[in-house]
């Protein structure tokens, strides 16, 4: 018998930690140059602001120190500006160590606010973002649900999303565009099954919805139908929302396939490509205005200049432009208060036309108009919630929190011009499609919020002819 050889296996020898290695000097993991604009790595993704390496978020970091408050100052009423940024999670939270070694309520805070200061990093960190390899035209037999985000993308065919991260600024992008979609399709989740969508709102959006989708038992057409008029989308006070990708917004016109958009942005902070003019203005974010400071939101970014961009600010009087992206979609910006600009709009079809508010703050203090709210300051939507409750068109908004939206819908109440002449069309509650990335506000960093956390939709009151009633000569 021949005998076998067998291969020796090297044996694999145990670490050891010997006496003197415990007095080797520990090599320091590398990090980026604070201000050099890059990453070392896609995972080196935690620095304190002051730190980081991108000036934005270093100017960041000194708006929160000159407004935020610490908030163990704050409770014993001799409110002192936060200085400390917090080694675990990076934010500024606390005029000194002491404050923040003997403040306990810290921790309810921290952990959000470590994974946004992560966040922020990532969505700067010049890594290949998996996450926009978005899907294409989805197929004529394909079923997509709206039910959630988790059925939504894999549904709809989006490429696994394998970190928690990865999620967060999927849904950061996607949660204007498909917190539209997700209330005017017809196979959305909110409805009169689970008593969100009111028999007011079901007349309203069976009308749009006409003109949404083709009648049952016809296939879809992609690339829109040239018979039908273009459903006009009126995005109220945008800033955010103006600054996406064109190319974000198509992945809502896809789950219409047979309608053409158009995407009106309206409002005084919206993005504006660099080939249109726009007047000088300030840039200064904190202001002060009868003895208070008060926090501005930044400028918007110049938006990326697409083919075909038009300056249109003639036609409408204030800097303005237009962009027919592609056979689904047009996009028109304006940097104007939407009153200024109602009435070149008119005629309003509620077939057709449908508004949506993100954030509007309606409950929030004017800072114009001491002693209003948003909703009934001059300056800001007074005048506009009346205009567009004229229309009989409906309007929905969102909010971050169940505490903002309720703050929101109580101040419709009492109010001239509104309170009274609306009905409800989708009732209060949660947004499938809210950002689940968390937001910290500069003025406050335990104030931490998702943004279009829930929606709801009002629509100007119809009065109908009495039944019974006979007109006769």
């Amino acid at each position: 018998m021949h005998r076998v050889a067998l291969a020796r296996i090297p044996r694999l020898r145990p670490q050891r930690r010997t006496f003197l290695s415990l007095f080797r000097a520990k090599i320091p993991v590398p990090k980026a140059v604070p201000g050099s604009g890059k990453l070392l790595d896609v995972d080196d993704v935690f620095y304190p602001l002051s730190e980081s390496p991108f000036v934005d978020l270093q100017t960041r970091a000194n708006n929160i120190r000159s407004l935020a408050p610490c908030p163990v100052c704050l409770a014993q009423d001799k409110p002192v500006a936060v200085k400390y940024e917090c080694p675990d999670c990076g934010w500024p939270t606390h005029c000194s160590e002491e404050h923040w070694k003997h403040d306990t309520d810290h921790a309810k805070f921290c952990t959000r606010l470590r994974e946004s200061n992560e966040d922020e990093h990532d969505l700067r960190s010049g890594r290949h973002f998996h996450e926009f390899d978005m899907p294409g035209f989805p197929d004529t037999e394909q079923t997509i649900s709206l039910a959630n985000w988790d059925v939504y993308w894999y549904t709809r065919g989006f490429p696994s999303f394998d970190r928690e991260r990865s999620r967060r600024v999927a849904s950061k992008v996607l949660s204007y565009p498909m917190s539209i979609a997700g209330v005017l399709h017809q196979n959305s989740a909110l409805n009169l099954r689970n008593q969100r969508l009111t028999a007011e709102g079901l007349r309203s959006m069976t009308a749009l919805r006409s003109n949404l989708h083709v009648p049952t038992g016809t296939p879809e057409q992609t690339g829109g139908r040239s018979n039908l008029e273009k459903i006009r989308i009126f995005i109220l006070g945008a800033r955010a929302e103006s600054f996406l990708p064109f190319g974000i917004w198509q992945q809502m016109a896809y789950l219409f396939p047979s309608a053409n958009f158009h995407i009106y942005f309206i409002g005084p902070q919206i993005s504006m490509p660099a080939t249109v003019p726009v007047p000088e203005v300030e840039t200064e974010q904190i202001l002060e205005k009868d003895g208070k400071r008060l926090w501005r939101p930044p400028n918007p970014n110049t938006l990326h200049s697409y083919k075909r961009t038009r300056d249109v600010t003639q036609h409408y009087g204030f800097p303005a432009y237009t962009v027919p992206f592609s056979q689904l979609t047009s996009f028109t910006g304006i940097r104007a208060q939407y009153q200024d600009v109602h009435e070149l709009f008119q005629p309003f079809d509620p077939y057709t036309d449908v508004f949506f508010n993100f954030a509007p703050g309606f409950g929030m203090p004017s800072p114009t108009s001491p002693g209003l709210a948003q909703i009934a300051a001059p300056d800001e939507w007074g005048p506009v919630v009346p205009q567009v409750l004229a229309t009989k068109c409906m309007m929905f908004l969102t909010g971050f929190s169940p505490a903002d939206v309720e703050r929101d819908v109580r101040s419709l109440d009492g109010v001239d011009g509104v309170s009274g002449e609306f009905d409800f069309v989708l009732s209060p509650g949660e947004n499938p499609f809210g950002s689940e990335k968390w937001e910290v506000n500069d003025f406050d960093p335990r104030v931490i919020i998702k943004p279009n956390w829930g929606i709801w939709g009002i629509r100007g009151k119809r009065r109908d002819i009495q039944e019974g009633f006979v007109f006769s000569l």
